[in-house]
């Protein structure tokens, strides 16, 4: 199998409420939330990079295309990864997730392994690593 990840989906209890925080809190473009007009179609899609989506997608929705029985949330099953360039990039966009309403889970800091990075929990507690890499400058921005 060849890597094609195309859409991250996340799945979320209130879908404005998700929306209001990618959108409005973070700032991340969307065109909002669309196929209203379908049975669990409602989802947000946001334009992460070039090829790479973020959906947002009620877990309701998500149970019953999957055909798998809705369970409770658990945060410390998968998080995503947000590098940059600098200390003071992670810093910033720390507090503009605290602004948004995240949860800080773990104030930004050093590594043991020579970075920096923290994290924050969304509205629906997925877990969100901010971090500074210097082994990968050039993978940030």
């Amino acid at each position: 199998m060849k890597a094609r990840i195309t859409v991250i989906t996340l799945g979320v209890e209130d879908l404005e409420r998700a929306l209001r925080f990618y959108r409005d809190g973070l700032g991340f473009a969307t065109g909002g939330i669309i196929g209203t007009e379908f049975a669990h179609g409602a989802v947000v899609f946001i334009e992460l990079q070039a090829g790479l989506k973020l959906a947002l997608w009620p877990r309701a929705s998500l149970a019953q295309d999957s055909g798998l029985p809705l369970g409770r949330p658990s945060p410390t099953e998968l998080s995503l990864g947000h590098n940059l360039a600098s200390r003071e990039e992670v810093d910033a966009v720390m507090a503009q997730a605290q602004r948004a309403g995240a949860v800080i889970v773990k104030p930004a800091q050093a590594t043991f392994w020579g970075g920096y990075a923290g994290y924050f929990q969304d509205p629906d507690q997925h877990l969100w690593e901010v971090v500074w890499n210097p082994a990968w400058e050039n993978a940030a921005g």
